[in-house]
C-alpha cells in the first residue's frame, strides 16, 4: 500500500483532534446537502455519509464548527458527532429561513456567544433571501463574536458559501465580506466554501483586506495540501482549494490540516474538511461579557 493509498484509506485517528486553550480548533467543512434519491450516485446519499460525518466530528471535536450546505435535518448528524455542548447560530438562506444553511456550532463551553447576525450576500444584506450579482440561489453570511472562557480573548468567526457559477458574485461578495474586517474588530476567523482558488479574484480582495491564508500562515502542516473538492474521489496532492480558513493578523496559526480521511470505504462528502489551530495573539476588548448571543454585532 503507498503513502498516498495508506493516507486515505479510513479514519483511523484524528489529524488534530480536541485542542486546549489557549488554543482554538477551527474547522470548515461543506458537508454536502442531502439530495434526493432519484439524484444521489451511491457515494453522494446521505444515508451512507452521516455516519461519516458523525464519526470525523467525534474524532476531531473542533472548538468551532463553519459547516456549508447544511439541511435542517442534517443538523442532527453534527451533533451526535461533536455531543453535548456545544450550540450554532445561522438559519437557512431562503426568505423564510428554510433550505441550505451556514451555521456557526462552538463548543459553549469553551466559548460564550456574545453576539451574532445573519445577512444576505446582495445589494439588500438586511433582506433575507435577497440575490444580486448574478447568483442564481441566495448567498449568505453568518457572523458571531465569542469570548473565550479559559483566556477572556475575543474572536470574531465568519462563515460562508460563495456562488459556484458567477465569477462577479463571488468577487462581490468578497468585497462586502472584506468591509466588515477592520481594525475595530476582535481577530477574525473567516471560513467557507468559497468556490475560489488561490489567484482568484475574490480570495485576492480578502488578502488586500488584511487576511490570510492559515495553510500558509501555519508553524506546522500536519497532512499534504490536498485538493478540497475531492467529489468522492482519492484527493489529489496540491489540487485547488476552494476551501478556506482566512484569519486576521491578530491571529497566530500553529497547526493547519486538510483532512484526507475516508470512513468505511467512503468519503463523508464531496469536500475535504479544511482545520486550523490559532491563537489570539493578546486580550482584546472589555473584560466583562455582553448578554450571550443577545442580539446582532
Amino acid at each position: 500500500m503507498t503513502e498516498r493509498d495508506s493516507e486515505t484509506h479510513r479514519m483511523t485517528r484524528a489529524v488534530i483532534g480536541p485542542v486546549r486553550a489557549p488554543g482554538l480548533h477551527i474547522m470548515s467543512w461543506n458537508i454536502r446537502r442531502r439530495m434526493p434519491g432519484f439524484l444521489a450516485r451511491s457515494a453522494d446519499r446521505w444515508c451512507r455519509r452521516a455516519p461519516g460525518v458523525t464519526a470525523l466530528l467525534t474524532t476531531e471535536r473542533p472548538t468551532v464548527l463553519c459547516a456549508q450546505e447544511v439541511l435542517p435535518d442534517q443538523l442532527g448528524a453534527l451533533y451526535e458527532g461533536l455531543g453535548r455542548g456545544y450550540h450554532h447560530v445561522g438559519f437557512g438562506r431562503s426568505a423564510d429561513g428554510g433550505g441550505e444553511a451556514c451555521p456557526i456550532v462552538y463548543d459553549a463551553d469553551r466559548l460564550e456567544l456574545e453576539g451574532w447576525e445573519q445577512s444576505a450576500l446582495s445589494d439588500t444584506p438586511r433582506l433575507p433571501g435577497s440575490t444580486s450579482w448574478g447568483n442564481p440561489f441566495p448567498r449568505i453570511l453568518v457572523r458571531a463574536r465569542f469570548r473565550d472562557r479559559a483566556t477572556s480573548r475575543r474572536i470574531h468567526v465568519m462563515n460562508t458559501h460563495l456562488d459556484p457559477l458567477s465569477a462577479r458574485s463571488r468577487l462581490r461578495a468578497a468585497v462586502a465580506i472584506a468591509d466588515l474586517v477592520g481594525p475595530a474588530e476582535p481577530p477574525t476567523v473567516l471560513a467557507g466554501d468559497l468556490n475560489a482558488g488561490l489567484s482568484s479574484d475574490a480570495v485576492r480582495a480578502l488578502f488586500a483586506a488584511g487576511l490570510v491564508d492559515s495553510w500558509d500562515g501555519a508553524r506546522s502542516r500536519v497532512t499534504g495540501e490536498w485538493g478540497t473538492y475531492g467529489r468522492y474521489r482519492r484527493p489529489r496532492r496540491h489540487g485547488d482549494r476552494i476551501d478556506w480558513i482566512l484569519t486576521s493578523s491578530r491571529l497566530r496559526v500553529t497547526e493547519a490540516a486538510i483532512n484526507p480521511f475516508r470512513h468505511d470505504g467512503g468519503w463523508p462528502s464531496d469536500h475535504l474538511p479544511v482545520q486550523a489551530v490559532v491563537r489570539t495573539a493578546s486580550p482584546s476588548g472589555p473584560s466583562g461579557p455582553v448578554v450571550a448571543g443577545a442580539g446582532p454585532l
